[in-house]
Formats: structure tokens, C-alpha cells, sequence
């Protein structure tokens, strides 16, 4: 496939520490970008633009599923083929993007899944290791899926499935509710070895684990929303 045809979305959230960086990758290897400013306050936005790529900017901190699909509509106006989700703290190898879009086609799939557990996650606290054990745990009770990594930022979607997925879940929870969308739509999927490197910074930016707990006992409770 032709890298023209490929958006990469970036949330990005006080993010000017790496987002230069990560967008310089990704723009190297003949991917378009976008990145959806969810209100920083620190500059990430004209960052961004300076590195060439499209930006939008939230008016307000909606949090990472909003910008998520802020992202993937921009996409799709700009006549988007498949779309790469990205984490703008720089824990994402660029290389793996290929490889996500290369399982599309081998696969016949609608949508490949990063697995940092099929792959590698370099330097992984183990409360982040049980914690994404948990998720997925929760996801398998929820959804029926059997998917060895729920959490992970890096997934790859034809423009037919990103059309189908709508992500209403604004912050922790959305990653939860597109592998529930994937279910009830029935969307072909595959898991896809991806590297996971965590750094001081990337690992401040994450979801702490306490901060995870209520919302993780809402999903298991059935309380939120129905997909």
C-alpha cells in the first residue's frame, strides 16, 4: 500500500517534550499526520505545526478517546485508506507500522492490534504488567475477545472499520470499547507483535494504576454505557 493513503492520528496532551520527535519519525518514513491537541497548555500544537503536521486543536480537555476520534474523522475527510492510531509520548517504534498495515492485507483483516505481549515492552513497571492483565481480563468477560494486550495505543484501521467505530468513551475506557465495537460489528481483527518502550517520561504520562480501579470496576459492573 501506498504511504499517501495512510493518516496517522497522534492525541497529544502537554506532549512538547516528544511530540517533535515522534512526528519526525513518523513523517520520515512517508506517512501524513495529524495531530489533535487536546487543549495543552505547554505549545504541543505549534510544535506539531512546525514539524508538518496537520493539527487540530480541542477548545477544552476532553481527554485521549475524544481526541482519538477527533483524529479519525479528520482522516476520513482527507480520504484516508487506513488509519494508524499513535501514542505521542515516543513509546511507539515507527517500523511497526508497517508491519500493523502489512497484517491488514496478509490477514484480510479490518483492524490489526499492537501486541506489546506478543512482541516486547522494554522496561515495563509490573503494576502496569498487572494492570493490562486485568484489562484484558475484563475485555474477555465483556466482549468474548481473547486478546493478550487490550491497552496498547498502536492499532491499524481500514477506512470501512473506522467508519463503523464510533469512540464515546472519552478517556481510559475507549481502548475497552473499540475491542467491544470490534465484536458486536464483527470486525475481522489480528493481534500484531509491536515494541513498547517505556521511559521515565512516557511512564508519567500513563494511567496510574489507582486511578484505573473505579473505572475498571464500572466496566466489570456493566455500568457504563452499552457499546
Amino acid at each position: 500500500m501506498k504511504s499517501k493513503n495512510v493518516w496517522v492520528v497522534i492525541p497529544a496532551y502537554n506532549e512538547i517534550t516528544t511530540i517533535a520527535e515522534v512526528i519526525r519519525d513518523v513523517t520520515a518514513s512517508g506517512y501524513r499526520v495529524v495531530v489533535v491537541d487536546d487543549a495543552s497548555k505547554d505549545g504541543t500544537s505549534i510544535a506539531a505545526q512546525q514539524k508538518g503536521a496537520a493539527v487540530v486543536v480541542h477548545p477544552v480537555n476532553l481527554g485521549q478517546g475524544a481526541a482519538l476520534q477527533t483524529g479519525i474523522d479528520y482522516a476520513l475527510i482527507c480520504n484516508a485508506e487506513y488509519i494508524v492510531t499513535y501514542d505521542a509520548d515516543g513509546q511507539h517504534r515507527v517500523s511497526d507500522i508497517a508491519v500493523l498495515l502489512a497484517a491488514l492485507n496478509e490477514h484480510n483483516a479490518d483492524i490489526a492490534l499492537g501486541s506489546r505481549f506478543l512482541g516486547k515492552a522494554v522496561d515495563m513497571h509490573w503494576s502496569r504488567r498487572c494492570l493490562l492483565r486485568c484489562s484484558g481480563w475484563l475485555s474477555r468477560m465483556t466482549t468474548g475477545l481473547v486478546l493478550s494486550d487490550t491497552q496498547n495505543g498502536l492499532r491499524a484501521i481500514t477506512a470501512q472499520a473506522a467508519r463503523t467505530i464510533r469512540i464515546r468513551q472519552n478517556r481510559f475506557a475507549h481502548a475497552l470499547e473499540i475491542i467491544a465495537q470490534i465484536s458486536s460489528h464483527h470486525l475481522r481483527y489480528v493481534e500484531v507483535p509491536v515494541t513498547v518502550v517505556y521511559t521515565s517520561y512516557s511512564r508519567s504520562k500513563g494511567q496510574s494504576v489507582w486511578s484505573s480501579l473505579p473505572i475498571m470496576a464500572d466496566l466489570f459492573l456493566g455500568k457504563l454505557d452499552k457499546w
